[in-house]
């Protein structure tokens, strides 16, 4: 249960960080289980320092939080400690430790002598703090005038706070794309960005490979809002995108006069994924980078008495359904020619929809190759063991 952290020890703390003498303060005991314990060391990040927080969770995760080192910081820092039993502190001047028993007494080792010794100490013997590099070094910045007029980034090139997750999300697309450069033409290519809503990948796409790659591109955003195609239409002349169109129309409808090497797409729902698949898999696509949205279909019709243990609860259900209809699209695009793989967009904290279905075109594909053959009937009999008898009756 949380306690009144006495005000000593975060003194302390706050003591030994501004004359640069903290080594470590190590946050033990915590109130919640699920943590191990948290590390407080100095950091400095933009010639600023701070305090970060470094906790260590049970299921092998790490989080940081990071303290202005500020006056204003110790009500916070208070309230952070107060959720352990025990602090360590440990200086380059010696070391105290605070510690509050089960029966509520507070006890403060050595902190009488460390603080004499912290306000005597001389500038030698100082801890220089860690270089905080742990910001990623992304593709974008914020700074590119797309992000700017989609409203991700301020015209300083600020991210907003509300667009932070957009724009990791956008970079790591981008670096997925990155990943398979190699399975694309060089120097010319053909995009599609199938039911392409917003189309923020649509641009970082499009100014990847136009202004970072210096290719010659050709790129199509489909989708079926007229306001938003229109939208996008009058961004990419502004920004001056002239290989980047947007057309309103239905994706089943859709046939490119020059086929597509590349084909994305980002949270197409539930059954418009597979329309996406079965397009880019019709047009022999090189690569297909879909991310699902929602998965309602297999969750509606799931006739399988060997998984009831499973589809008896409707939220174990939904998981289940999750993971078997994106493997069964997998599987399909197996059969079809291509090598695949799910991938991990973006920290799930940060969006449940975040796996990503990889399509790689294998060369020189046989259909007729007894491994062609093998992947269709594992296909079929692993969308058969879900679906039953009424197999013939789902797009994916």
């Amino acid at each position: 249960m949380n306690h009144a952290l006495p005000e000593k020890i975060v003194s302390l703390i706050f003591l030994a960080a501004k004359e640069q003498k903290l080594r470590k303060a190590i946050f033990s005991k915590p109130d919640d289980k699920s943590i191990q314990k948290v590390v407080l060391t100095l950091r400095i990040h933009r010639e600023q320092l701070l305090l970060q927080a470094e906790t260590f969770h049970r299921d092998n995760k790490v989080t940081h939080k990071n303290f202005l080192l500020d006056p204003s910081v110790v009500p916070s820092l208070t309230d952070f400690g107060s959720a352990f039993s025990q602090i360590n502190l440990i200086t380059t001047e010696g070391e105290c430790e605070y510690r509050y028993s089960s029966s509520g007494k507070c006890t403060l080792l050595g902190g009488d002598k460390l603080e004499k010794r912290l306000l005597q100490s001389s500038a030698e013997n100082i801890v220089t703090p860690i270089a905080n590099n742990r910001e990623k070094q992304y593709i974008l910045n914020g700074t590119e005038p797309f992000l700017q007029l989609l409203g991700v980034s301020d015209a300083r090139g600020r991210v907003y706070d509300r667009k932070q997750a957009k724009f990791r999300q956008i970079n790591r697309f981008l670096e997925l794309i990155r990943d398979i450069e190699d399975k694309l033409p060089s120097e010319k290519i053909r995009i599609c960005d199938l039911c392409c809503g917003k189309s923020y990948l649509s641009f970082a796409v499009y100014h990847y490979f136009a202004n970072i790659k210096h290719y010659q591109v050709s790129m199509t955003g489909v989708d079926l809002k007229s306001d938003v195609i229109e939208h996008c239409n009058k961004v990419a002349r502004t920004l001056g995108f002239d290989g980047l169109e947007f057309l309103c129309g239905n994706i089943c409808d859709y046939t490119p006069e020059v086929l597509p090497s590349l084909v994305i797409s980002l949270h197409a729902c539930d059954v418009a994924t597979d329309f996406v698949l079965t397009r880019a898999a019709e047009w022999k696509t090189d690569v297909i980078l879909s991310t699902p949205c929602c998965h309602h279909e297999l969750n509606h019709n799931i006739q399988c008495p060997s998984l009831s243990f499973i589809t008896d609860y409707s939220m174990l259900r939904q998981k289940l359904c999750d993971a078997a209809t994106d493997a069964l699209r997998l599987c399909r695009l197996e059969a079809q020619g291509y090598t695949t793989m799910a991938l991990e967009l973006i920290d799930p904290d940060e969006t449940p929809k975040n796996i990503m279905l990889r399509a790689i075109r294998k060369k020189n594909f046989d259909p007729n190759s007894p491994s062609a053959l093998a992947a269709r009937e594992r296909y079929r009999q692993a969308k058969r063991f879900l679906c039953g008898d009424s197999v013939g009756e789902f797009h994916f």
